[in-house]
């Protein structure tokens, strides 16, 4: 494909020059080290390291040209093409590159502050029951048909996420459910994509040492419903139970799936029943009213159930396949997920890394009646200073016991970080303890638990890694768990 072609509807800054617009072009990267003869090297800063200072080596290993933002470096004029925004540049060319592959399938984003995850693992359980090849591409993995791969991003950059469509297009697949972020949004990651369905989960802070504030981080999940760079989503999904939710821009009524506990909600979550073994409800649609039974615990995921519910119906699934999805959604890894060893009381680790989030974990713990929840959580370094105390007083406030520790501290010394956490939890009288060192505030907290207590390992979830100020160490809560339990007697369960 010719550079002009590739590059037709890109944020250019004047007109490409001439000997440039009719050469050839084999392939796109914006990974110099990936550059082979004929490519098209994508430079623009990233979080770590700015692109632009890999251009000659992207030149020298054949590089056609390369895309930036800002004027050539001096020697690279006649290879160099300008743009007003390097990551749109990217989405642009990638969609023309392997021929639009967004106008030909499905595409669900579901964005939010909590649930993004276990809503898309529901979607794409029912999009499966109902005989769709699928791809499922958020924080825990991206998978493609049958292959899946850990993800690094929540939201890959686009022409990553522009590959794995034309991968599923091939081999026959219809439908994409992807969590999208509001990095991701923000960054243009998705720009240029033709979303049908734009699922709205819930807002609460979160990210602010990137948005700044709760406008900017609000603005950034709009841009899926305005269609960034595209006509915006035929169908929404919005949580009605959100005061945000009022704020989207939606498309005509008929084309909105309101969904909560209101009475006004199109999909609506009644007769709510939480136990050990999950959720018993029933869901009133436009189809009528259903019964439902879902295996994941607590009244956090009768929301993610709505949601997913609702955003099939703007595929017309069968109930039959909407319902087996829910039941066959046994789990999702890192949220609420069951550590076992035969031990006497409940042990769940949980992904929860904001004070709603933690709020919401703890009420579920506490749904299912425990004699007393303990709660072990942290905070990440590098990131939002500002709740730190609040999710310090969100587990002060609601449990019975609380260990506090490190999370992934990352270039922060984790001492400070607990410090601030430590102030949110003053004037609550809860019994705490503070443990910098993860692998032994886990134990610390399983040693305190009694029959009937239920333990939450809160914060990193399905992460198997602790990141430090100089290295990133392998750590796992739930193996951290596993171990700790062995050691105090625990042989049961799960191996």
């Amino acid at each position: 494909m010719r550079l002009a072609q590739v590059l037709t509807g890109a944020p250019l800054k004047g007109s490409l020059p001439g000997a440039l617009a009719g050469a050839e072009v084999s392939g796109l990267e914006y990974d110099s080290r990936r550059i082979m003869p004929g490519y098209l090297f994508f430079a623009f800063a990233g979080q770590r390291v700015d692109g632009r200072q890999f251009a000659r080596e992207a030149i020298e290993r054949g590089a056609v040209a390369v895309v930036a933002e800002g004027a050539a470096p001096q020697g690279l004029n006649g290879r160099w093409v300008e743009v007003e925004h390097g990551r749109q540049a990217l989405a642009v060319a990638a969609l023309n590159f392997y021929g639009h592959p967004d106008r030909e399938l499905y595409l669900t984003g579901i964005t939010g502050t909590n649930g993004k995850t276990t809503t898309a693992y529901l979607l794409d359980a029912m999009l499966r029951a109902a005989g769709s090849a699928t791809a499922l591409i958020g924080t825990i993995e991206h998978r493609i048909g049958q292959q899946s791969r850990a993800a690094v991003n929540t939201t890959p950059e686009s022409l990553d996420l522009v590959r794995y469509m034309k991968r599923l297009l091939e081999l026959g697949g219809s439908h994409v459910t992807m969590e999208v972020s509001s990095h991701a949004l923000a960054l243009a990651r998705v720009y240029g994509f033709r979303f049908h369905t734009a699922v709205f989960t819930n807002l609460s802070q979160d990210h602010l040492d990137f948005h700044g504030s709760m406008a900017d981080y609000f603005a950034a999940k709009r841009k899926l419903f305005e269609g960034a760079g595209a006509p915006p989503p035929a169908f929404a999904v919005v949580n009605l139970d959100d005061p945000w939710a009022g704020k989207l821009p939606l498309p005509g009524d008929e084309r909105v799936y309101r969904y909560g506990l209101n009475a006004s909600a199109r999909v609506r979550g009644l007769d709510i029943e939480a136990d050990f073994e999950g959720l018993r409800m029933w869901i009133e649609d436009p189809r009528g009213r259903h019964r439902v039974f879902s295996p994941l615990p607590g009244r956090m995921n009768v929301y993610n159930i709505l949601a997913a519910w609702a955003a099939a119906l703007t595929y017309d699934l069968p109930l039959e396949a909407i319902q087996r999805g829910v039941a066959e959604c046994r789990s999702v890894p890192g949220r609420f997920e069951k550590v076992d060893q035969g031990q006497p009381f409940l042990v769940v680790v949980d992904y929860a890394h904001t004070e709603a989030a933690l709020r919401n974990v703890i009420s579920v713990a506490r749904e299912l009646k425990p004699r007393r929840v303990l709660t072990l959580f942290g905070c990440g370094g590098d990131r939002d200073r500002s709740k730190r105390p609040r999710m310090g007083a969100a587990a002060a406030e609601l449990s019975d016991f609380v260990v506090l520790t490190s999370d992934n501290p990352r270039s922060e010394d984790p001492l400070a970080i607990i410090e601030e956490a430590q102030r949110g939890m003053l004037g609550y009288g809860t019994p705490y303890l503070v443990e910098p060192d993860r692998a032994r505030a886990i134990r610390l907290v399983l040693a305190e638990a009694r029959p009937g207590d239920a333990v939450i390992i809160a914060g990193k979830g399905h992460e198997t890694y602790q990141v430090l100020k100089d290295r990133v160490i392998p750590f796992d809560d739930r193996e951290a768990a596993r171990q700790a339990l062995q050691e105090l007697g625990y042989r049961g369960g799960e191996t």
